[in-house]
């Protein structure tokens, strides 16, 4: 009883912190940010901070990785038939395209500046978010080509190239774009009708 206590007790100070972190790099970004700043937002001593998180870096890393656990918690596939391709589909692209509303656009904007020029950000993120994202998406679509839901295609590529079109569309939205800051909701309904039917018209010319 002891130990799940303890448990707990670290869970929440490690929550504490991460809230903080994520407010204070959003609001200042990552290289003005301090441990200082950050301690005092979580209103703990600045030495508290080491007995969770290494450094800043690690710190990005438990907001990003929070996040990601967060998506996955909440999505819910249970009403959803895996044979239904555009019902699942829809409800896979939901669950991280709406994630980043509520003022996480200005975080991943941190994170993706960060990340373009901080090899160990770069190479944690892609070991512990991306590669984990893009395996399952991978495992998903080669289900579906088995089952001839849909046509044979090059897995692997296609869900880099899903990714790269999400990921493009996010940092869009970060630039400032109004037509993505106006119908972002829309994006899942419409990603899925795109990949699924094309641009091209029931008759060809």
């Amino acid at each position: 009883m002891k130990d799940a206590i303890q448990t707990q007790l670290i869970a929440a100070r490690r929550n504490q912190i991460l809230d903080a972190a994520a407010g204070v790099f959003a609001e200042k970004g990552f290289h003005p940010t301090t441990i200082r700043d950050i301690a005092q937002a979580a209103g703990i001593a600045d030495g508290t901070i080491y007995n969770y998180f290494e450094n800043k870096t690690a710190l990005l890393i438990g907001i990003l990785d929070r996040m990601r656990a967060s998506i996955q918690q909440d999505a819910d596939f249970s009403d959803v038939n895996p044979a239904d391709v555009r019902r699942f589909m829809r409800a896979y692209l939901w669950q991280p395209l709406l994630a980043l509303k509520a003022n996480n656009f200005e975080l991943f904007r941190v994170v993706m500046s960060e990340i373009m020029v901080n090899h160990e950000l770069r190479e944690r993120y892609y070991q512990q978010i991306l590669e984990p994202m893009l395996i399952g998406a991978e495992i998903l679509l080669q289900t579906w080509v088995d089952q001839r839901l849909i046509k044979p295609i090059n897995v692997r590529l296609t869900v880099r190239a899903l990714s790269g079109m999400m990921l493009g569309l996010i940092v869009e939205h970060i630039m400032g774009d109004p037509t993505l800051e106006a119908e972002w909701d829309e994006l899942p309904n419409f990603l899925t009708d795109l990949i699924l039917d094309g641009l091209q018209g029931s008759e060809p010319p």
